[in-house]
């Protein structure tokens, strides 16, 4: 297993992302895929995004000290895939 001190790799942070989604929405995460929207596709509602937000930040503050999700850039965040760019150019010091 990678140690806290290794980079994560895009799929690392995808499996973090649909692990968080699907326990927020009660789903297998087997159903959850990169191109789904959340409201769309998921009918994930702001609160369960908040929730999202909350759970990746708690998960990867012990990866990257100060991890945060900007509630301005939450907006921008409407597809699984996006939210995976966006943690991962994060988590990559972008």
């Amino acid at each position: 297993m990678s140690s806290t001190d290794a980079p994560l790799d895009r799929t690392a942070v995808f499996e973090i992302v649909r692990a968080n989604l699907a326990d927020i929405l009660e789903i297998d995460p087997a159903t959850i895929s990169e191109g789904q929207s959340f409201v769309d596709d998921l009918d994930a509602d702001s609160l369960a995004l908040i929730e999202l937000v909350e759970g990746l930040e708690e998960d990867l503050s012990e990866r990257s000290v100060g991890f945060r999700i900007e509630d301005e850039d939450l907006v921008d965040l409407k597809t699984v895939r996006d939210a995976v760019d966006y943690v991962y150019g994060r988590v990559q010091g972008g």
